[in-house]
């Protein structure tokens, strides 16, 4: 495929700008790229017109306004539903295992979306279920990553339902738990909201690094065993962090 050189490069400016250089000289940009001044005087000049580049006072370019348009432009066309599905279909192909992606709202997790395993005879989720914070995996995770301030008024009048003998029931027990889910990054139901499903949930991030959902797997306990479960926790945090990269997440570092 033919390369644009004028294209190429013109590209390759707006990629110097990063944390660290936010403003650069036309001296910097030339040598850092290799390129004769007055080449990238024209290149500049041609991005500055189109609102890409801009030009202060002294003489710095830095980037455009145009560019925070086409990017917020990108991030309100990336439906979570819509970059994660292909993904929650993989990892549920590979494992056999039903795989849900789980919003919160309010005092309660809800599913907006779910693949059918092939290996599970679990049939008690549906897209829009509603699901407790407290005595499942998805909900730990939202709960675990919210603000501190909004989870201490959530937990005010939050009601511990006891669903199985293994459902968490004090807030104490619960913020011990959370803290557990930010220090391993995974959150795990024990036969905590159903005798005999146990589920893991990972978190997904944005491009802003905040939590807006979670996804989780369901396991029969009579089907996986321990090591197995942890197989798939690894599988699980890795198409996680895709669907958080495909969100325009990025980590630190």
């Amino acid at each position: 495929m033919p390369i644009i050189q004028s294209l190429d490069r013109a590209l390759n400016i707006l990629d110097l700008f990063d944390d660290q250089h936010r403003e650069l000289k036309i001296t910097e940009i030339s040598s850092r790229l290799g390129l004769h001044k007055s080449t990238v005087h024209s290149l500049l000049k041609t991005l500055q017109l189109h609102g890409y580049i801009e030009q202060d006072d002294n003489g710095l370019y830095r980037l455009g306004m145009k560019l925070l348009e086409k990017g917020q432009l990108l991030l309100r066309g990336l439906d979570i539903r819509e970059v994660s599905n292909g993904y929650l279909k993989k990892l549920s192909e590979e494992t056999g295992q039903t795989v849900h992606l789980v919003i919160q709202d309010g005092a309660e997790g809800v599913y907006i979306d779910k693949v059918e395993g092939s290996k599970a005879a679990i049939r008690y989720s549906w897209i829009g279920r509603r699901i407790p914070l407290h005595s499942s995996a998805v909900g730990k995770v939202l709960a675990a990553y919210m603000e501190h301030v909004e989870r201490e008024k959530l937990l005010e009048n939050y009601t511990y339902s006891v669903h199985t003998s293994n459902t968490i029931t004090t807030e104490d027990k619960f913020l011990a738990e959370l803290e557990q889910v930010r220090e391993k990054g995974i959150a795990y139901d024990r036969e905590e909201n159903e005798v005999g499903v146990r589920c893991i949930a990972a978190p997904i991030y944005n491009h802003s690094r905040k939590v807006v959902a979670a996804i989780s797997m369901s396991t029969l306990v009579t089907s996986v065993n321990d090591q197995e479960l942890q197989d798939l926790v690894l599988r699980l945090i890795e198409t996680s962090k895709q669907i958080s990269n495909g969100l325009g997440y990025r980590e630190i570092g």
